[in-house]
């Protein structure tokens, strides 16, 4: 039987954002106002749970564009399990931030 994470209304936020699309750090800050001290142990975290993957975007991408590297972070299956379940916890995360239609891993 698989264990329900109990996520905080930040992580919630978090998972809310990179489903809606917000794929790296500094988007995820934008969209949901948090700060960088709450955002990036937060998305360490999710990543530990196995709840989000991140990687690495090529150096020459960031090159082309003039600045620094980005890592891109996306949902886990597990991670989309747990998003369902804080639907059902924050009912109006859905209407903060609006869901992108996001391909499963």
């Amino acid at each position: 039987m698989a264990i329900e994470p109990k996520l905080s209304h930040t992580a919630a936020m978090i998972l809310q954002a990179i489903n809606a699309g917000q794929v790296y750090g500094f988007s995820v800050m934008e969209m949901t106002g948090l700060p960088s001290g709450t955002v990036y142990p937060a998305m360490r975290r999710l990543e530990r749970d196995g709840l989000i993957v991140s990687k690495w975007e090529q150096q020459a991408i960031a090159d082309a564009e003039q600045r620094p590297l980005r890592k891109y972070y996306k949902l886990t299956r597990a991670g989309h399990g747990a998003l369902e379940a804080v639907h059902k916890r924050y009912p109006l995360l859905e209407k903060l931030i609006p869901s992108a239609e996001v391909k499963r891993v």
